[in-house]
């Protein structure tokens, strides 16, 4: 297992909206060109164009976000303490510890909150990361933006009672 650095985690104020938007977009595109076609990569960036009801969805779950030396290197959110809605890093950041250190802070906030099953639908592309953290495939999902369908997976996690 590789070290990796410590991130600060913050919570996400509508002052990162834009950038935040740039990364979402940036981590589709870039990381996702194997498992997706252009087209599906374009809807799927759509969802942040409106950067106001991006906001409004970010500020309506509990979003993390990581910046390092001020530049954005990721963000990950969990709705109702029980699903990983968003877990998306900077292509730059990719393989540096960033997504880890955020679904370790959601993971923990949710068990804190008596979750005991976290939830997340991923992209082909995040399969392999979050089967590695021990979450299992429960069903296959196609997801209609713009006239295109993307598929994901919905993948579960025991999580451990809180220790407190």
């Amino acid at each position: 297992m590789t070290d990796h650095p410590t991130y600060p985690l913050r919570p996400f104020m509508p002052a990162d909206t834009m950038a935040l938007r740039e990364l979402f977009a940036s981590s589709i595109e870039e990381l996702t060109i194997e498992d997706y076609d252009e087209d599906q990569r374009a809807a799927w960036a759509s969802r942040a164009l409106d950067a106001q009801a991006f906001a409004k969805r970010l500020g309506e779950m509990l979003t993390l976000v990581v910046q390092v030396d001020g530049e954005y290197a990721g963000f990950g959110s969990l709705r109702d303490n029980k699903h990983l809605e968003n877990l998306f890093v900077h292509p730059h950041y990719v393989g540096q510890g960033v997504g880890t250190a955020l679904a370790d802070a959601l993971e923990k906030i949710a068990a804190a909150r008596s979750t005991t099953e976290i939830t997340v639908d991923v992209s082909e592309t995040a399969q392999p990361f979050f089967e590695e953290r021990g979450y299992i495939a429960t069903g296959r999902n196609s997801i209609h933006i713009e006239d295109v369908w993307l598929s994901n997976t919905s993948m579960t996690k025991k999580l451990a009672e809180s220790a407190t």
